[in-house]
């Protein structure tokens, strides 16, 4: 593939003591038409295929973000940390160690991806959580808030999209601790669907089935 940037003589030394250089497109192309200035990486084999990194982000270390994959905003990538395929790695995340984000995937707001961690599919991981360890989040998975994850996420579709974390139960838009959940089956509340209604069993299913599952965890 046509190389598409080139390092500029546009320099900064980031909070680690590393010199990074900001890049520029050589080629129009889908990012942008030739002269375009992108984010700030420490060499040329920090990003290969038709991967880019825009705005304020930097990537550095032995960190390659590759594929069609995309590191924006204030983000950074760093240590062995891998970002690719269609992924997209952006706001104040950051990836390190030797994680990896590939696939659809899509890391933002304060989220930090590190250790051995994993996330890919189509999985989300937004807002201030940690994922690390040897976490795997995929699938369809959203994981956001505050949460911290540590060991692989759990994830059904019946109904609604739910995912396991170490501490809750997300499922649809509301989200629970295991104890909580626990205590809505066993209650007479009702979110958008009657407990009298045949979808209902698919409901009780499901976070049954998660909540078996969560003593594994």
């Amino acid at each position: 593939m046509e190389k598409h940037f080139k390092l500029t003589s546009e320099a900064k030394v980031n909070r680690l003591g590393i010199t990074l250089f900001r890049i520029e497109l050589i080629i129009d192309c889908k990012h942008g038409e030739i002269g375009q200035k992108g984010g700030w990486i420490e060499k040329e084999s920090n990003i290969y295929g038709d991967a880019w990194v825009s705005g304020d982000a930097e990537v550095y270390g032995n960190a390659s973000v590759y594929g069609n994959a995309r590191v924006s905003g204030n983000a950074s990538v760093y240590g062995n940390a891998r970002v690719s395929g269609n992924a997209e790695v952006s706001g104040d995340a950051w990836v390190y160690g030797n994680a990896s984000v590939y696939g659809n995937a899509w890391v933002s707001g304060n989220a930090s991806v590190y250790g051995n961690a994993s996330v890919y599919g189509n999985a989300k991981v937004s807002g201030n959580p940690s994922v690390s360890g040897n976490a795997e989040v995929s699938g369809n998975a959203w994981v956001s808030g505050d949460a911290s994850v540590t060991k692989k996420v759990f994830t059904l579709n019946f109904v609604w999209n739910l995912t396991l974390t170490d501490l809750h139960i997300k499922y649809g838009c509301i989200q629970k601790t295991f104890q909580e959940w626990r205590h809505w089956l066993d209650s007479d509340d009702e979110f958008e669907t009657k407990r009298s209604d045949e979808k209902f069993k698919l409901i009780r299913l499901s976070l049954e089935l998660a909540l078996e599952q969560s003593k594994s965890i």
